[in-house]
């Protein structure tokens, strides 16, 4: 049984997961905040339920198989949502599980939904922690993992496959899986230093940099003020933002490739690096002049610099915001919300489709056109300069249709239990895509707080079938899955 076999493995990963709370610990120590009993009970807890888990189960470790990898993911995602939830529950007083479990899986999901309310308020460490599970949960707990774990003993391929978005999944970037996992961590860790370093430069306290830093590079926009990057009401520390989300967005494997050719050419090779900066600058441009001339910003340059970071922190999925875009004409905000579903590239930090999947459907539309004029042509699906393999296209096509009949699922059933139209929408797509806040009642304004118990619950489990791309939940749930 699968579980049988990644328990011993969950065990390790739980006692790993107690590390992480060393961080918020020192930062409530030296800042005499008040949390740090409840960052060490949750410490505790977390390494001793994983060493009792690895402990009780350990003879049952092999070598994985590629269900075996699925299962490790989910039950880790599923798991860890559950151990991070603990800090929030001891350190916030009259707060739920359900909503606990919200913000946890919405931190390690990087989505950046919040049913939290009052955050200049909160002490510093656990907006720390909230910002820590989205950086770790950027690229990928597993993926973590595997490049810092040489004690699992086990092949990592399967839980890389699992774990990184996109269809292009095989591509390796060094001949050990290990060693590829080692490769984006270190590029995200970089990248993340240097944000961290602008922030501060640009006028933030050093624990907001932090905050932000995590929150800008994993793309999961958690903020330590409930009027996020508007709190600062800063040219520089929006220009910081916008140039860390953009980077966020782009493969973290072409980014690999650009330090190690010590050329750009790379980013001009890649398909998606193209139509990704394509599309951001563009739909500013649109956007910004959509909602000057409809009289939104009186200044033509308030409107570009308004409609320039909400455009890029939408479309990126981050979820940052300096206004209430809620409130702007109808087409602006339902424009950036169809952007966050699908402009992000793979191999980054960012949810959706992603724009490889996008680029495909795209030509193989164009290419079933093209065999309508001229029946026996043979018109090959190319990206990159490469013939795109079949079995690829299918997973893709059956990817698209998988999103889509999620994202009416989930937008009917919220409606079902009340929500307006235009709130279920956007809350399903917000979740769904891993963008954070939605329109109306969970717009940028306000959070997810107003929704019921069943609504959160449902929105949780879109944002995990999210960020782990559909397939590699639902898969659990079919009898094929069980069968020996």
């Amino acid at each position: 049984m699968p579980i049988l076999t990644v328990a011993p493995l969950l065990g390790l990963i739980a006692m790993v997961m107690s590390l992480w709370h060393l961080l918020p610990i020192a930062i409530s120590v030296g800042l005499r905040d008040g949390a740090a009993a409840s960052f060490a009970a949750s410490m505790a807890l977390n390494a001793a339920a994983g060493y009792l888990l690895w402990l009780a189960t350990r003879r049952f470790r092999r070598e994985l198989k590629p269900r075996d990898g699925i299962a490790l993911v989910v039950y880790a995602w599923v798991g860890g949502a559950a151990f991070a939830s603990i800090p929030l529950l001891l350190s916030i007083p009259g707060l739920s599980f359900t909503d606990a479990y919200f913000e946890a899986m919405a931190g390690l999901t990087a989505t950046g939904s919040t049913v939290l309310s009052g955050l200049d308020h909160l002490p510093a460490s656990v907006n720390v922690w909230r910002a820590e599970l989205q950086w770790l949960g950027g690229l990928g707990v597993l993926v973590l993992a595997v490049a810092i774990l040489p004690l699992l003993g086990v092949g990592g391929r399967q839980i890389y496959r699992a774990e990184m978005p996109g269809p292009m999944k095989d591509t390796r970037l060094t001949p050990r899986i290990k060693e590829t996992a080692k490769v984006l961590w270190t590029v995200y860790s970089v990248l993340t230093a240097l944000c961290l370093i602008a922030y501060a430069g640009a006028g933030m306290s050093w624990i907001d940099a932090l905050v932000h830093a995590f929150t800008t590079m994993g793309l999961g926009g958690f903020s330590s003020h409930d009027a996020s990057i508007g709190y600062f009401d800063s040219v520089a520390i929006e220009t910081v933002a916008m140039i860390f989300m953009t980077l966020a967005g782009i493969n973290f494997a072409t980014h690999f490739l650009v330090w190690r050719s010590r050329s750009l050419a790379p980013y001009r090779r890649d398909p998606e690096v193209i139509m990704y900066l394509l599309m951001l600058w563009a739909s500013v441009a649109v956007v910004s002049l959509f909602v000057w001339a409809n009289g939104v910003y009186p200044q033509y340059w308030t409107a570009l610099r308004h409609a320039a970071f909400n455009t890029i922190s939408v479309a990126t999925t981050t979820g940052f915001a300096t206004e209430d875009y809620s409130l702007w004409p109808f087409f602006a905000p339902l424009w950036l919300i169809f952007l966050g579903s699908f402009v992000s590239c793979s191999g980054s930090t960012g949810g959706g489709i992603k724009m490889i999947r996008a680029i495909v459907l795209y030509r193989q539309i164009y290419r079933d056109m093209v065999r309508m004029l001229h029946i026996n042509a043979i018109v090959p699906v190319k990206v990159a300069g490469q013939v795109v393999p079949g079995r690829v296209i299918v997973g893709v096509l059956a990817f698209f249709f998988a999103w889509t009949a999620t994202l009416v699922v989930a937008t009917l059933l919220l409606a079902a239990t009340g929500l307006d139209q235009v709130t279920a929408f956007s809350a399903a797509a917000a979740s769904l895509s891993n963008i954070g806040p939605g329109l109306h009642e969970v717009g940028p304004a306000s959070n997810f707080s107003a929704l019921s118990d069943l609504q959160t619950w449902i929105c949780t489990i879109v944002m995990l079938l999210g960020r782990l791309e559909l397939f590699t939940v639902l898969i659990l749930f079919t009898p094929t899955f069980w069968r020996k």
